[in-house]
């Protein structure tokens, strides 16, 4: 089938070429659509007893967010004869619903302005302006602002400063190594317009997943990273066979056919596990994990026939300047090949010193911490987070207590119940309650430790457990709302890796026809991804080489990441493991030995697999520089993560596994052997 859409598309490029034009101006005009209906990414918690609470707030309170501003360095008189007049100043901005001074301290004073719902941005800006004028009225004073609307505007800011700077900075870099690797600008552009278009056809595909998914802004960068990053990848497998093929002497039509018959079907069995792998995020009810997979699926599917027809058109019109390889690779030789010789005298040893070496960087697993990102996710010079950590340090200030209840009750009895929890070991103190809406109360608990420990938690469910009676309420905080996270992704977890398995196993089976391939694969997957999640829990929560890689440690890691690293990680390091299998099984079907068809699998698919691997380490490495926590991490996750596959597991533990069980490998039943050879 592939080889026939390769012959296809390779003579009637013109036509493959205006229906890709057609689909990138439907992606194009689909996007905005696709923009439209993206949310801002608020329904993580929904259906939890947190999002409820949250819910209830925003339908019940008549304020949105606030600005704080601290006054410092300045007298005690000046603020006495400024205070009053710059609170009537800003209370008579549109959209301003209360100005409060906070506690002063010496030397200084804060200013909280609270907004009414729906106040136009321009209150915000006349507030902040105001604000900042403070500092002209006393000479040698400064003011810093922060608050929920400035540190999202911060925040949001900082973000697309991070991810522009990845994309942009990387591209360069990686177009560079691709003109070396493809051996040609021309032979190094047909990946790049193969992302262009799959870009752009992706959005086409989002849209049809908007009507049942939310949609958060993040998936431009998912789209953008995998779209680039899986069309390297097979634009690199299929014009490397081509120009291999070219070698042998066939002319460029039947070079196209025996190239999309062999890697064309290898590509397409990638990316089918690729979007596996990422659709077990859509089995998770969380709106963000969702609309990551979709993004991921999308981008794969459309790598997977822009790879298979613009590709093939691609290589009808540039052909006459893509030449076969100079000097033809001789498969018993090489690097790769003699590698494999070596970790073929002692598997045993191999084997067993690799998995030891996987199972040494995954210690850190063991006690490991998961915890929601907060605060110690932002670089302290943000502004906004600077004057939090003052907020907190001098004014007493806490705007994410670990616990609080909001009740429909009054706040004399619930300040009578919540007097109760005084004795609670984790609880070290209770605040009085306070009115927050007209029949609605809140009392605030703060606790021992780190607001989202384990004894944090088993708080919140004693306190679920024993709710003021009578009343409506709810038990929320950062402590709740880790809890109920956590929930939702263990009760999707089942279904999710289950999707997972079952699909890399059956398209393994379909591939080679053995039962042990798929499962040692998984094997070694898992193995790779805890070396990978032990390496971030020491770098993260640990802070080991925070210095030289420049990260911040946070004390844990997000369940976000974990889940989005294993997803995304799962796929890329499968896409390799297909690479190298089919090379082998192509080697095995010809007659070869097991030993000799690792040894010349490894050295025919080496460079292409450790070239895309560097293009791919490009990428991820320069959103590991980035300066906020979830995207270092996310990108630090995926920089490992292919590390680890494409050195030690591709080049030491496959070839030594292998050998071990020689012509075991390709064991299945008769019946199972027969269902693979009807679909190979």
């Amino acid at each position: 089938m592939t080889g026939f859409v390769g012959r296809i598309s390779f003579r009637h490029r013109w036509l493959v070429l205006m229906v890709w034009a057609v689909i990138a101006a439907g992606g194009v005009i689909a996007a905005g659509t696709v923009f439209e209906r993206m949310g801002d990414g608020g329904k993580t918690l929904a259906g939890t007893e947190t999002g409820e609470a949250y819910e209830l707030l925003d339908t019940v309170t008549d304020t949105d967010g606030n600005v704080i501003a601290l006054w410092e360095n300045v007298s005690a008189p000046t603020i006495a004869s400024n205070v009053e007049r710059v609170i009537a100043e800003l209370q008579a901005i549109e959209g301003v619903k209360a100005v409060e001074p906070l506690t002063p301290k010496a030397g200084g004073l804060a200013l909280e302005v609270i907004f009414e719902r729906d106040a136009p941005d321009e209150s915000v800006e006349a507030a902040s302006s105001r604000l900042r004028r403070l500092a002209e009225e006393a000479p040698g004073s400064t003011v810093r602002l922060g608050g929920e609307k400035t540190l999202q505007e911060q925040i949001n800011g900082a973000v697309q400063r991070d991810l522009g700077r990845a994309e942009f900075t990387s591209l360069p870099v990686t177009v560079l190594i691709m003109i070396f690797v493809f051996g040609g600008i021309l032979a190094a552009g047909l990946p790049l317009l193969a992302t262009l278009a799959t870009v752009a056809g992706a959005f086409a595909v989002l849209l049809g997943f908007s009507e049942f998914v939310d949609l958060d802004p993040d998936i431009i960068s998912v789209v953008s990273m995998m779209g680039l990053a899986l069309c390297i990848d097979y634009s690199l497998l299929l014009v490397a066979r081509y120009r291999e093929e070219l070698a042998f002497g066939h002319p460029p039509a039947v070079a196209v056919s025996r190239t999309w018959n062999t890697a064309g079907r290898t590509i397409t069995f990638s990316a089918l596990i690729v979007a596996a792998a990422l659709s077990g995020l859509l089995f998770i009810d969380v709106s963000d994990l969702a609309a990551m997979g979709a993004a991921g699926i999308s981008a794969t599917v459309v790598a997977l026939l822009s790879a298979l027809t613009l590709t093939a058109a691609l290589l009808r019109v540039f052909g006459r300047w893509i030449k076969p390889p100079r000097r033809a690779r001789r498969e018993s030789q090489g690097f790769f090949s003699r590698l494999a010789a070596v970790t073929q005298r002692r598997p045993l040893l191999f084997a067993g010193g690799t998995a030891a070496v996987l199972l040494a960087l995954a210690s850190p697993l063991i006690g490991s911490t998961i915890r929601l990102p907060d605060m110690e996710g932002l670089p302290r010079d943000i502004e906004s987070v600077a004057v939090y950590d003052t907020l907190a340090a001098d004014y007493g200030q806490n705007e994410n207590p670990a616990v609080w209840l909001l009740s429909r009750g009054d706040v004399s009895a619930l300040d009578t119940w919540a007097a109760g929890w005084n004795g609670d070991p984790a609880v070290s103190g209770v605040d009085k309650a306070r009115q927050i809406a007209p029949g609605l109360a809140a009392v605030s608990f703060r606790v021992h430790g780190d607001s989202q420990s384990a004894a944090a938690r088993e708080l919140v469910q004693r306190m679920r457990a024993a709710k003021p009676p009578g009343v409506q309420s709810w038990v929320v905080g950062q402590a709740a709302a880790l809890a109920d996270i956590r929930t939702k992704i263990v009760e999707g977890l089942p279904a999710a890796l289950a999707v997972i398995a079952v699909a890399m196993f059956l398209l393994l089976f379909l591939m080679t026809g053995s039962l042990v391939v798929p499962i040692k694969a998984l094997a070694m997957n898992v193995i790779s991804l805890g070396a990978t999640f032990g390496v971030l829990v020491a770098v993260f929560e640990h802070g080991w080489l925070a210095g030289p890689l420049d990260t911040l440690t946070v004390g844990g890691l997000s369940p976000f990441v974990i889940v989005l690293v294993f997803a995304f990680g799962f796929g890329l390091s499968m896409d390799y493991e297909v690479f190298l299998l089919a090379r082998i099984k192509e080697r095995v079907d010809a007659g070869e030995p097991t030993d000799v068809a690792v040894r010349q699998g490894l050295q025919s698919s080496g460079r292409i697999i450790t070239s895309a691997a560097l293009l791919m380490l490009v990428v991820f490495g320069f959103f590991a520089a980035a300066r906020i926590g979830d995207i270092e991490q996310i990108g630090l996750g995926l920089f490992v993560a292919v590390l680890i596959d494409a050195t030690i597991v591709r080049c030491l533990l496959v070839p030594a596994t292998m050998t071990l069980l020689g012509r075991w490998n390709w064991w299945a039943p008769s019946p199972l052997r027969r269902l693979r050879l009807q679909h190979a």
